[in-house]
């Protein structure tokens, strides 16, 4: 353990060029970038000058949206090159320069025209059925135009706009407390592991422990770091509370009847959808409990207590699959999606559009991210695990879904909604699993893979929904004025955590401060999206499995459709109906029978 968390890093110069990403194909070099930096500030100061009379006639509101298209497609790749710059050596002060100067410059432009929005607003939709009648070529731009008339009714005058904006920065500075206190200022104690070895604990570290054989080590460390965040109980609920009453503020201000259904809205999202989530996964709450049971069965212990999470139940399995090897697995795995979606992977693979390996001073975790006008790029840092091929093939996933979304639409009707975001990437990985199981030559191997599906599930659909859960509870809390006390969060908490994971489970006393350390809460009620792409990707996945070709072509329809329709509409062009319970339902399904081959496994071993 303590020789991984050492481990020396090459620096960035010493990774080889192949497994590096080619920023090239976005500007040749520094200058190049300077030289459109320049061209986003002449850009922005042209659209500037519309201030006032961008809606007062069809040649204007034209005009208009062709040069912000363009602005946008520019600021997209100045962005994006700049960001990864910093990321592939965060260390290096010329990458921290030019992502610096990127979000200034990002920042600058928008603030420019950020009368669009309330100008537009001041028509109404016969007036725009008029500038569509006198220029046709505005209907290019109608998503746009309609996703601004949409919150037509939580808009208010130019004025009260101006003062809702003007409080951005302060309204951010809870979750910027969190950050602050949790990454920087909170420091935990060495905790001993089952050889009395010391490890320093620390945020980015404790995962790794919880996941270690070591029980002594799980269970040093789960107590030494919830009672460090006990100490400073009040200070997290004060923050929190500050961050919920900022939502209540927002919500009443914009006219909506709560925080929940203010923070859909802005997806374009039923709040019945996350109500029918719950409802699915308390009525599936008995198949999680199975799971716990058989956890403890198979790590053979006489209570399972929650430093027992995340310890893989398989013990004496590891498997090590160099880059070229993934390379080729997720090739095989992803046939089914047919040719020329795989000729694209392996233009990804070819063409150096991911940065592989971890360096010194790079980026932790991985992203996809990328360029409207190039392709797209991911981040990786590969070590060859069978998590990192999971990995490689959910970023691939991202990227997929990206490149087909950008080849078949405008930059502005491309950007498609949080909500459908995890969807490509689970399908993968679900693709993925399913073929390394026809594979899996041993009990071992099969049970490994089939307890990497549990977890997901566990993680994923049981885990964010509970989540969720805390969100809305402790938000209706404050909105009928019920104090958001230490002691009331942590008792919701707590109680939630019981009723998740059932009486197998020992629910520590010190689980119930675990709100304090998950930074999701502070992203207004984002997590339960999550969820619902997991459970959208499951039922994808499966359908594709079934080999009928209408279904992989409805697929990438919806792969191809960006923002052009609601996310919930989107998801059914893949035949997936989130405004019911079914897909949730479904994927409950799925996850009792990984359970249930589980048990089998596990009688075999």
């Amino acid at each position: 353990m303590a020789n991984d968390l050492q481990k020396a890093l090459p620096k960035r110069s010493e990774v080889p060029v192949e497994l590096t990403w080619r920023l090239e194909d976005i500007f040749a070099d520094a200058d190049a970038w300077e030289k459109a930096r320049q061209e986003v500030v002449r850009l922005g100061d042209e659209l500037a000058a519309f201030a006032g009379k961008v809606a007062k006639s069809a040649e204007n509101l034209l005009a208009f949206f062709e040069k912000y298209e363009e602005l946008n497609v520019r600021i997209d790749s100045l962005y994006a090159y700049a960001s990864m710059s910093c990321d592939q050596d965060t260390a290096n002060p010329r990458g921290q320069e030019l992502k610096s100067k990127a979000l200034a410059t990002y920042n600058d432009t928008f603030e420019k025209i950020s009368f669009l929005e309330p100008e537009v607003l001041e028509l109404s939709q016969e007036q725009m059925d008029a500038y569509y009648a006198a220029k046709p070529e505005l209907m290019r731009y109608e998503v746009s135009i309609k996703e601004i008339l949409r919150q037509k009714p939580h808009t208010l005058s130019k004025e009260m706009e101006a003062l809702l904006a003007s409080a951005g920065n302060m309204a951010q500075g809870f979750e910027n407390s969190y950050e602050m206190l949790s990454d920087a200022d909170l420091k935990f104690p060495a905790v001993k592991d089952g050889n009395g070895e010391e490890i320093q604990l620390s945020n980015g570290r404790f995962v790794p422990t919880q996941m270690s054989a070591d029980r002594v080590l799980r269970k040093n460390a789960f107590e030494a770091l919830y009672s460090r965040y006990k100490e400073f109980g009040n200070t997290w609920a004060a923050i929190y509370n500050g961050q919920v009453q900022q939502q209540i503020f927002y919500a009443k201000a914009r006219k909506y009847g709560s925080t929940f259904e203010c923070a859909v809205d802005g997806n374009n999202v039923d709040p019945s959808v996350c109500d029918n989530l719950i409802e699915s996964v308390h009525r599936g709450l008995d198949k999680m409990h199975r799971y716990v049971r058989l956890r403890k069965k198979m790590l053979g212990v006489d209570e399972l207590h929650m430093y027992d999470v995340y310890t893989p139940i398989v013990k004496d399995y590891e498997v090590k699959v160099s880059y070229e090897e993934a390379k080729a697995l997720t090739l095989e795995a992803l046939k089914p999606l047919g040719e020329d979606y795989l000729e694209i992977v392996r233009k990804a693979y070819a063409d150096r559009w991911i940065d592989v390996l971890e360096n010194d001073g790079k980026r932790g975790g991985a992203y996809s991210g990328g360029t409207y006008a190039e392709h797209p790029y991911m981040l990786l840092n590969y070590n060859s695990t069978l998590d990192d091929v999971f990995t490689l093939i959910h970023e691939m996933g991202h990227s997929m879904h990206t490149w087909y979304s950008n080849k078949n639409n405008s930059i502005l009707n491309a950007g498609y909604k949080i909500f459908v975001a995890e969807v490509a990437s689970t399908t993968n990985e679900v693709l993925l699993l399913e073929y390394m199981l026809k594979k899996a030559e041993s009990v071992q191997e099969k049970a490994y893979l089939v307890n990497h599906y549990l977890e997901s599930f566990k993680g994923t659909l049981f885990r964010q929904t509970m989540f969720e859960e805390f969100e809305r509870k402790t938000n209706k809390m404050a909105e009928e004025g019920i104090p958001l006390t230490f002691e009331a969060l942590s008792n919701t908490y707590m109680e939630l955590n019981k009723m998740y994971f059932g009486d197998a489970m020992v629910s520590d006393d010190l689980i119930a401060y675990e709100w304090c350390r998950i930074p999701h809460f502070y992203y207004n009620f984002y997590v339960y999206q999550y969820a619902t792409s997991f459970s959208a990707a499951v039922a994808i996945a499966h359908r594709i499995l079934e080999g009928d070709a209408s279904v992989v072509e409805q697929y990438k329809k919806f792969l191809s459709s960006g923002c052009t329709q609601d996310p919930v509409s989107l998801l059914k062009i893949a035949g997936v109906d989130m405004s019911t319970g079914k897909p949730v339902d479904e994927a409950l399904e799925v996850f009792e029978k990984a359970v249930e081959d589980m048990e089998k496994l596990a009688e075999e071993m």
